[in-house]
């Protein structure tokens, strides 16, 4: 059976738009139809990497395109402080939205987007990829499961050389990042560790270092959740290196460790042991998971608008608390 054809555009055509794009037009049955970038050397650059034909059609204005071309879905990988009017823009012309982290970057815009997709039908989708990692569903069903008890308490940390590398660039600007790295790549920790555990924040206590520029760098936040779990969570912006994430989940009867890409489990006062791959689910890729959302072969939405709005939430709790100097509780409303 053939499958539903999909005409797909893209809003924001840099690097990691790039990647997007060669998922996408992988699968069959979808089509890139048009790109919207104000620069052409970053469109001239997705066509070449992503193999598309010079002819197609290009634009520096998203409306134009999403008025020219009404593609069934787009993909949006512009800077974060654009994100709200890029994905409302898209919603209004009756495309299904997949959007890079964070989905938006105010609580304001947050609900406005949920609003927004209840009233249209649409799907959207945020690219929060850990929801498909093997590791993080493994530590999602044994934490949900219940069969090593109840959480106690969990440590997350999250480190790469971003002050250096984004000197001077959109992600530290303060309307365009829409905050600093935690709202960057600390917003995927946020995510991951509010999905694995399935509890909300309660109080939330953070110290923020903005070191000379305009927006965060380094967090060291503290948690805790409506379940009565606790947890530290470190963001640090300022370190040598690519990006690194360590995980620890410490429950009743045991623990799960994550370093450097390797889970670790532990039973009672046994040793920790590797968990074997043959004990995860298989990794699935969040282009094609949009792809088969749309067309309906997925039932649920696996990185949906709710997630978008916990994150923010927490975050915006934590430059709060950072600003008045004392815990602050967490408005989930």
């Amino acid at each position: 059976m053939s499958k539903q054809k999909l005409n797909f555009a893209f809003i924001g055509c840099g690097g990691n738009a790039r990647g997007h794009g060669r998922s996408v037009s992988s699968v069959e049955g979808v089509e890139i139809v048009a790109l919207a970038d104000p620069s052409e050397a970053s469109l001239d650059a997705f066509k070449e990497t992503v193999g598309l034909e010079d002819s197609l059609p290009t634009y520096t204005d998203h409306v134009e395109m999403l008025d020219a071309v009404k593609p069934d879905a787009v993909v949006i990988s512009s800077p974060h402080g654009l994100h709200f009017q890029h994905i409302m823009d898209a919603l209004d012309a009756g495309c299904h939205v997949h959007t890079e982290k964070p989905m938006v970057c105010t609580v304001d815009h947050a609900k406005q987007v949920i609003a927004k997709v209840e009233e249209t039908g649409l799907h959207l989708m945020i690219g929060y990829q850990r929801h498909l990692s093997p590791t993080y569903q493994y530590c999602r069903r044994v934490v949900q499961s219940g069969e090593l008890g109840r959480v106690n308490f969990v440590s997350a940390h999250q480190s790469q050389n971003w002050y250096r590398n984004q000197q001077g660039k959109w992600r530290q600007d303060p309307f365009l990042g829409g905050g600093g790295q935690l709202n960057d790549s600390g917003s995927h920790l946020i995510d991951i560790l509010l999905w694995v555990l399935e509890a909300s924040p309660d109080t939330v206590f953070a110290m923020i270092d903005n070191l000379d520029i305009e927006v965060d760098v380094l967090t060291a936040m503290s948690i805790k959740f409506d379940t009565g779990a606790l947890c530290n969570i470190s963001i640090v912006g300022h370190a040598y290196g690519g990006v690194r994430e360590d995980f620890s989940i410490w429950l009743e009867e045991g623990a799960l460790y994550l370093r450097a890409g390797q889970l670790h489990r532990q039973e009672g006062d046994g040793k920790s042991e590797l968990v074997d791959d043959s004990e995860m689910p298989e990794q699935a890729n969040k282009d094609v998971a949009f792809i088969e959302l749309i067309r309906g072969e997925r039932t649920e939405n696996p990185i949906g608008v709710e997630n978008g709005l916990r994150v923010i939430q927490l975050t915006e709790a934590a430059w709060q608390s950072a600003e008045l100097g004392r815990p602050v509780k967490v408005d989930l409303s």
